[in-house]
């Protein structure tokens, strides 16, 4: 009987391994732009200097077992703390995101609004971090969601996580 329990306890070892290095596969996501490169400078179309119009994002290497993809972009520089800029969800497991592009449900930002509200520092340079998140499921929520009530949406279901930062400080 002892041994039984032994095998058991084993078996159940070795799959929490194996699950453990296929989540680690998972994490191989990646997220970029053709219109700028990671901790580069944001081209002034994409910001509140120019036409306020999301950039192109290129998203690779998405497990297989995404069922959908959540976006989140945000400015930790921020002098009242971290800016929310975009937050997309229920989006559906894309390689690309087209510039000027609302790919799923769009959430509420920090300017009020549920839309792209690009790059737009008070002073000085700062980061704008480009989060995408894949998610075993769909979240099926009404639109409006917060970047907070997101988050705990999604505990439990990313199974891969990839990030952009792009950079940018307003010309005075």
């Amino acid at each position: 009987m002892k041994n039984l329990a032994v095998s058991i306890v084993m078996l159940l070892v070795t799959c929490c391994l194996v699950c453990a290095d296929n989540k680690k596969e998972e994490s191989l996501m990646r997220i970029a732009s053709p219109a700028f490169g990671h901790n580069v400078g944001i081209p002034k179309k994409y910001t509140c200097d120019g036409g306020d119009i999301n950039p192109p994002l290129e998203i690779s290497d998405v497990p297989a077992n995404a069922r959908s993809l959540a976006l989140i972009v945000d400015d930790p520089d921020a002098p009242m703390g971290i800016w929310v800029h975009w937050v997309v969800y229920d989006i559906p497991v894309v390689s690309r995101i087209d510039e000027n592009n609302v790919p799923g449900i769009q959430g509420a930002n920090d300017f009020g609004r549920q839309d792209y509200g690009g790059p737009c520092p008070p002073s000085g340079r700062h980061r704008y971090f480009f989060k995408v998140y894949a998610l075993d499921i769909k979240l099926n929520v009404q639109e409006g969601v917060a970047k907070q009530d997101l988050e705990k949406m999604m505990e439990g279901h990313i199974v891969a996580k990839a990030e952009l930062v792009g950079l940018y400080e307003r010309k005075r």
